[in-house]
């Protein structure tokens, strides 16, 4: 990750700094403005696959639920993650007091499902998110480590490509951790049919 601002500041004015049509995404971590690290091709396809079942699973369900272009989260403790996937709720958004005007979501209510595909910077995915998220209180978190780069208390020893769905239950998350071969079990998309391996290689044919 690289330093995009110096000093530290509050999310209100990491907001008020945030460069329009950039074309770099930034978060704000703890008070320090940090440019994340440009996706690379495998990365963008994941999360594109990603989005697009779990697209398709509200539509063919009906269900009450959207997936924006971008948002930002903010977390209990200031700090601003720009989700690779996220679903919104559409009976709850409206509670929401800067979602309107600014893309803003500061309540778990308004959260279905948040999703990070893992990249170089994946202490961010398995702790300081997975952290906030919890106290947010989202009720779901997916964590796509298709590279299989996380620490070991993440994703066992030895390391492979793993997909981690966290579930909320009484305040804290509990994980399942899928792998090649298995299909992925969603508390939020219960009928979801949805391989690993089809995740993991971004529904490419073989």
């Amino acid at each position: 990750m690289i330093q995009a601002v110096s000093q530290r500041v509050n999310f209100d004015e990491f907001i008020e700094w945030y460069p329009e049509n950039s074309e770099h995404r930034y978060e704000l971590h703890e008070g320090r403005v940090v440019e994340m690290p440009k996706p690379t091709g495998k990365h963008s396809e994941v999360a594109g696959f990603t989005n697009g079942s779990l697209f398709v699973e509200v539509g063919r369900l009906k269900l009450p639920y959207f997936i924006p272009r971008e948002c930002i989260v903010k977390s209990v403790d200031g700090s601003g993650y720009e989700p690779d996937v996220i679903v919104l709720d559409r009976q709850t958004i409206s509670n929401e007091p800067r979602w309107a005007k600014e893309s803003i979501i500061t309540m778990g209510a308004s959260v279905r499902l948040i999703v990070e595909v893992v990249s170089t910077n994946w202490q961010d995915d398995y702790l300081s998110k997975l952290r906030d998220y919890e106290a947010l209180g989202i009720p779901e978190y997916w964590v796509i480590d298709y590279l299989g780069l996380g620490g070991r208390l993440h994703i066992g020893y030895p390391k492979q490509p793993t997909f981690s769905v966290y579930h909320l239950i009484e305040g804290e998350y509990e994980v399942q951790r899928f792998r090649i071969g298995d299909r992925v079990l969603s508390p939020t998309f219960s009928e979801l049919q949805l391989p690993v391996s089809d995740v993991f290689s971004a529904g490419e044919l073989s």
